[in-house]
């Protein structure tokens, strides 16, 4: 077999030709489909997913209103925190779609997401948003049941006799 010797001094290397190709360029404004900002939420086993656009001050949690989705006063406050954090309540039409967990981890969820939709609408309300400890996710998840046990911490009563 002749072996052909090839002439690679004219070829450009390979990231060079990955900068020719044109790169998706992200949206200017930060917005999807249908004119609305988006924003994911956890917390504990909750996921809520957040959308926003500019409006009348219309919240809807799972298509119900606020006040009939969360009966307890501190849920509501706590899913309209960020809004008052910068002067937007009756400023944005908000979209709430949460999924698990019981009610006060959803309104956490709920908090956080709009709390990053309002981030990514304006990127001068990151200040206010972070001083009020909307943006920081909270870690805390239910510790696992242990092997031999009853649950996380709990032991089976111990029997001297």
């Amino acid at each position: 077999m002749a072996e052909t010797k090839v002439d690679n001094t004219d070829m450009k290397p390979a990231a060079d030709a990955s900068e020719s190709r044109p790169k998706p360029s992200p949206n200017p404004t930060g917005e999807s489909k249908g004119g609305y900002w988006w924003g994911t939420g956890r917390r504990k086993s909750s996921v809520a997913r957040v959308r926003i656009k500019p409006g009348s001050g219309k919240l809807v949690v799972n298509r119900k209103q606020l006040d009939d989705y969360f009966k307890r006063e501190q849920d509501r406050k706590a899913v309209v925190a960020p809004l008052k954090t910068v002067n937007a309540e009756n400023s944005f039409d908000v979209f709430i779609n949460v999924r698990g967990g019981g009610t006060t981890g959803q309104a956490g969820a709920s908090l956080l997401g709009i709390a990053r939709a309002l981030r990514k609408y304006d990127s001068s309300l990151i200040h206010a948003l972070r001083d009020g400890g909307h943006l920081t996710r909270d870690p805390r998840m239910v510790e696992r049941k242990k092997p031999g046990q009853r649950g996380a911490r709990r032991r089976f009563q111990f029997s001297k006799r």
